[in-house]
């Protein structure tokens, strides 16, 4: 596609960019589209399609010598683990959500028990625990997902994690346009404050049971007399920690106030995730999903979309946070 037909009829422009990658917080690219990504790791670059204007799309380089870091956030890393040798030239880490819910919230993920723990430990393995952050969210209460559910589904984990992982994040879902009906469908209700925080100091007491540290993802209420921190997913202290050195990042002014991540560049594509949770924020129905997932091509630089004539591309200008000296006394 690049340097074809279309290229004529597109504006160019250029910006600038953070280089740690998210992969991604919308959609589970390792499950359903790594043949995708791994393609354009090949290729040195990818678009992406701006959500709240349909005919900006950024070229982004993504060459080793200008990512940073890659953030994959994902249920289910199976599909991408056998071409992992691919990634040598980069820094990586997994943010791997494992949850107690049934089919009937994450309808369309493997047995948790007998496959997703195996993977999880496999991926640790392989790569180093340090580099698998597990996800216990988003947390809510129903009649059958009660807290007591969740601790017993909590420690279970926990124990079958242990040695695996060095933190666990927690987070209590939100209702936005998104999931309301589902959610409202699943008749969920929220603990008292009280209630709240004795869940809370049992969880941490899990974790820390396990060897695990434990924080919570942007979430407004105050954990950390119940053991539980604030946490930064896109997190610079394990980002400079992975590859050794400084990084000069601030906080992604693009997330929420409560939220504790760096600056990144997100390469997913809404209403493209075939997971099916209940919870989820990120698709607007089924039939979106099914659209948008029909128009997958592998080989193309845009996940789930093709360019048009309209579309305006701008290069991002790609520039390493790397500092340049870092003290021989850090």
């Amino acid at each position: 596609m690049v340097g074809g037909e279309w290229l004529r009829t597109c504006q160019i422009e250029k910006e600038s960019a953070e280089m740690i990658l998210s992969v991604s917080r919308r959609t589970d690219i390792p499950n359903y589209y790594s043949e995708w990504f791994y393609n354009r790791i090949k290729e040195g670059f990818l678009y992406v399609r701006n959500p709240m204007n349909a005919h900006q799309v950024s070229e982004i380089k993504i060459t080793p010598d200008v990512v940073d870091c890659i953030v994959f956030w994902t249920k289910n890393p199976l599909p991408m683990m056998e071409r992992l040798d691919e990634l040598k030239a980069y820094h990586y880490y997994f943010q791997f959500t494992l949850t107690g819910y049934g089919t009937d919230v994450e309808v369309n993920l493997p047995n948790k028990k007998t496959s997703m723990i195996p993977i999880f430990r496999e991926l640790s393995n392989r790569i180093g625990r340090e580099k698998v952050i597990w996800r216990y969210d988003p947390i809510f209460f129903t009649d059958k997902y009660t807290s007591q559910y969740h601790l017993k589904a909590f420690r279970n984990i926990a124990e079958a994690l242990n040695g695996y992982t060095e933190k666990c994040v927690i987070s209590f879902a939100d209702i936005y346009a998104k999931n309301k009906k589902n959610m409202e469908s699943l008749s969920g209700y929220d603990l008292n404050e009280g209630e709240l925080r004795s869940f809370a100091k049992e969880l941490s007491r899990i974790a820390r049971d396990n060897h695990m540290e434990i924080g919570s993802c942007a979430e407004k209420i105050e954990l950390g007399d119940c053991g539980i921190v604030h946490n930064c997913c896109i997190d610079k202290e394990l980002i400079e920690k992975i590859i050794g050195c400084r990084l000069k990042v601030g906080k992604d002014k693009n997330q929420r106030m409560e939220c504790g991540c760096v600056e990144s560049v997100e390469v997913g594509t809404y209403n493209t995730c075939k997971n099916g949770c209940a919870y989820c924020y990120a698709n607007d129905s089924v039939k979106s999903v099914e659209a948008n997932a029909s128009q997958y091509d592998p080989a193309l630089p845009l996940l789930c979309s093709r360019v048009e004539t309209e579309d305006r591309i701008h290069l991002r200008k790609a520039v390493s946070l790397k500092e340049a000296q870092i003290s021989m006394f850090d």
